[in-house]
């Protein structure tokens, strides 16, 4: 039984651990659906909920609380603004785990965590648009010269 034993440590050191929980935190926040394995999502789930239910209520020391546990302005910021007014009839479970299958290397056990209600588009932030790539391609090509 595990009686008396608070949280997974997932074979890390304390600073390790919470430098992998503000880093998936920031990810989840900015992308709203992330793959990991599943102790993991299990872990984060209720650290996410956390920070939201937190984010539900702005103030001045709420804000500075979620910076020093964040570090990250935007990810503050979306807290702030968007996922507190998407969440504020929600009492609750503003995450979800979903198992994922097996990773092929180890066959660690996968899971998907991500936000209910979440925005599909949110994925594609940091992706470039195809008219935006091929547009730098040409450019950087280099010209030959006819002879």
């Amino acid at each position: 039984m595990r009686h008396k034993i608070g949280y997974r440590k997932l074979n890390r050191t304390s600073e390790h651990r919470k430098a992998l929980f503000k880093n998936m935190l920031n990810s989840l926040i900015k992308y709203e659906q992330i793959i990991t394995t599943l102790p993991k999502a299990k872990e984060l789930k209720p650290k996410i909920d956390k920070v939201i239910t937190i984010g539900k209520n702005s103030n001045l020391s709420k804000k500075k609380y979620l910076f020093s546990k964040l570090q990250n302005k935007t990810s503050v910021k979306k807290v702030f603004d968007t996922l507190s007014k998407r969440y504020a009839n929600r009492q609750g479970g503003y995450s979800r785990v979903l198992k994922a299958g097996f990773r092929t290397g180890d066959d660690a056990p996968m899971a998907v965590i991500e936000l209910v209600d979440r925005d599909i588009n949110a994925k594609k932030v940091d992706k470039p648009k195809k008219s935006e790539t091929t547009k730098k391609d040409k450019e950087t090509l280099p010209k030959v010269a006819a002879k």
